[in-house]
């Protein structure tokens, strides 16, 4: 699947006063999406018009900083403050028809997100500032409304890692410093919902209402409605189950970072039963479904950063492209939120996301 399009016919002239010329010609563009700081490849012919004159690329009005130019193919960083729309390629006499790219919209700053944000019915977004372990920030999570304003949500709460909404509109919440998880009414009043959870890391819900929790020693419990703690799966201490997503087949996906280069996607069968559904990844962390079954995974793939898609038979390809991304959302108006390392953005793909609950 692509997102960009030309918006017009190549044809000669260049369209802003310049001499006219051979006119570039854009064929593709990957990945399609990206945020401020991520590498983009474009594909076509006519990008130098004597093989050493490097051209513009433009995302709008502001200029991409280029890092590869070939009459054929271009690599270029997408610039600080670039928006969704219209890229083109300028070779000083003319000017490529426009080809479209989703870039990300930043939300908010300043913060330290560990895993996926979370949206609740309405729209609303939640994202904590975590810290290093045993940190004690003033915000532990905030809310980002629906008009996009990002106000305190929750206070006094030691390292917040795995946020997910059950289908009451409770949000729960895992701190990996306490080993606990808690239940966060609407109007942000805390309660404890379980604990003994080891290093509580991700978090995720099944069909039925259970909660899953992975525990970075390798443990995954599941705790049913009424509130009973099981022993659901063991992995790898190494591996960490750090983030954790269900998929439509009814298995447990999970991931977690290590040293390695060639990290497992895994999951887990309804009985517990642990297997890899892909291998090849660099540091995996949060993932999400769309409506189609693919999985998305913040990682790197054959060395280049950002958003990995993986097809239900595992076909890997890089979706969005970026630095220090670790999680991601799915919103009900077809956008995606991406939470990095210390901001929230919102890129407009047009895809569908797997409902949470049912």
């Amino acid at each position: 699947m692509s997102l960009w399009k030309k918006t017009d016919k190549p044809e000669p002239g260049s369209g802003h006063g310049k001499p006219s010329g051979t006119r570039p010609r854009i064929e593709a563009v990957a990945p399609p999406a990206a945020i401020a700081g991520g590498e983009i490849s474009i594909e076509g012919s006519g990008f130098t018009e004597d093989g050493r004159h490097r051209p513009l690329v433009r995302f709008g009005d502001q200029v991409g900083s280029l890092l590869l130019s070939s009459p054929n193919r271009l690599i270029v960083r997408v610039p600080e403050g670039a928006m969704s729309g219209h890229l083109t390629v300028d070779t000083g006499s003319a000017v490529s028809a426009p080809a479209s790219v989703a870039v990300g919209v930043n939300l908010a700053d300043n913060l330290h997100p560990v895993a996926n944000p979370a949206l609740d019915a309405a729209g609303n977004i939640f994202t904590t500032f975590s810290g290093g372990r045993g940190q004690k920030v003033p915000v532990s999570v905030y809310k980002i409304d629906r008009q996009r304003v990002i106000r305190p949500f929750l206070n006094d709460l030691m390292n917040p890692t795995g946020l997910a909404f059950d289908r009451e509109g409770y949000l729960y919440i895992s701190s990996r410093m306490e080993g606990m998880i808690y239940r966060v009414t609407p109007d942000g009043q805390r309660s404890l919902y379980a604990e003994g959870m080891g290093v509580a890391t991700g978090i995720a819900f099944d069909e039925n209402g259970n909660l899953y929790v992975g525990d970075r020693t390798g443990t995954i419990f599941k705790i049913s409605r009424d509130r009973q703690i099981f022993v659901f799966a063991t992995v790898e201490p190494s591996v960490a189950a750090y983030h954790l997503a269900f998929g439509g087949d009814g298995y447990l996906y999970l991931t977690g970072p290590t040293a390695s280069s060639f990290d497992h996607v895994l999951r887990i069968s309804p009985r517990g039963e642990v297997s890899s559904f892909y291998r090849g990844l660099g540091r995996p962390q949060g993932l999400a479904f769309d409506a189609e079954a693919n999985l998305y995974v913040a990682a790197s793939l054959s060395g280049r950063r950002g958003i990995v898609r993986l097809t239900p038979n595992a076909k890997a390809e890089l979706f969005v492209s970026g630095n220090g991304i670790v999680g991601l959302a799915f919103t009900s108006q077809a956008s995606m939120i991406v939470a990095t390392n210390s901001s929230i953005l919102e890129l407009p793909v047009g895809i569908q996301g797997k409902p949470l609950l049912k």
